[in-house]
């Protein structure tokens, strides 16, 4: 069983264009590079991992194409393309080229309008994508659950991977109405969920590993073991507890499930979906 992180971050700071990292979480704003995270992956037994982008521009793309190219360990990347643009094919071909270019991401979850994704100019792009066997990560919130799960429905032959549960109201104990909004989803077989982003959604300093139970069922209830894939949030996991207490929290929730089931999560998911 390969180990694979497939969900974690790399940046050169700017703080104009990295203005998202707030006070609050202040010891991100420094860079975090390969170098950094690979003996953290070879401590916990993980042979690679997934970059996933933080910025939007294709400068992005470029800067973790080239840091994959240097790094084996990169297993593959999510950048971002504009999937509103009018060459989009063009861009689609163009990025086709890179063998560890697995998708690409919108960071949805901050845009004004809500309903981004079923705008016809951004389903055009989706379109697009399955030509070359891209895949696509929504990054959301649980206000645009539903939009997702009819856009999944929508696009029935394109792999969709759901980050971070959705950033449920774990701090307030909240689920529904995510709970409900979470098993619509799930009903549509081409998509996934990550579960990642855990820590950050929680109280940084007082969680315990019983706040987050509730949030864990419902996902591998709706999800199943086969469509729930493991990832860090690093370096963002860092503000909350760190790498090694992320590991411990799903090691321990995952106890009780079967050798298989745990391969599943901790890799096989990930690497069957990402095609790494």
């Amino acid at each position: 069983m390969a180990r694979i992180d497939a969900h974690q971050h790399f940046w050169h700071f700017e703080p104009m264009r990295d203005a998202w990292i707030t006070d609050e979480m202040r010891l991100l704003r420094r860079d975090f590079l390969p170098p950094e995270l690979h003996p953290i992956l070879q401590e916990h037994g993980f042979e690679g991992c997934v970059a996933v982008q933080a910025d939007q521009s294709e400068g992005e793309t470029a800067f973790l194409l080239e840091l994959a190219a240097k790094h084996d360990f990169i297993k593959g990347v999510i950048g971002w393309v504009d999937l509103r643009a009018e060459n989009i094919e063009e861009r689609l071909a163009y990025y086709n080229q890179f063998a560890k270019l697995k998708g690409f991401r919108h960071i949805l979850q901050g845009e004004t309008d809500r309903a981004l994704m079923l705008r016809p100019e951004f389903r055009r792009g989706i379109s697009a994508l399955g030509q070359y066997g891209f895949t696509y990560d929504l990054l959301i919130l649980p206000d645009q659950l539903v939009y997702a799960t009819e856009l999944a429905a929508a696009f029935p032959n394109q792999a969709f991977v759901l980050d971070h549960l959705a950033k449920p109201l774990i701090k307030a104990g909240e689920l529904k109405p995510w709970r409900r909004d979470i098993q619509a989803l799930a009903e549509r077989e081409n998509v996934l969920c990550k579960a990642s982003g855990l820590l950050t959604e929680a109280d940084w300093q007082r969680w315990q590993p019983a706040d987050f139970r509730p949030y864990l069922d419902v996902v591998f209830d709706a999800f199943g073991p086969k469509r729930v894939l493991f990832g860090s949030d690093w370096p963002v996991c860092e503000v909350a507890g760190g790498y090694s207490r992320t590991i411990a929290l799903m090691e321990d929730y995952l106890a009780s499930f079967s050798p298989s089931e745990q391969a599943q999560f901790w890799g096989d998911n990930a690497d069957s979906f990402y095609n790494l």
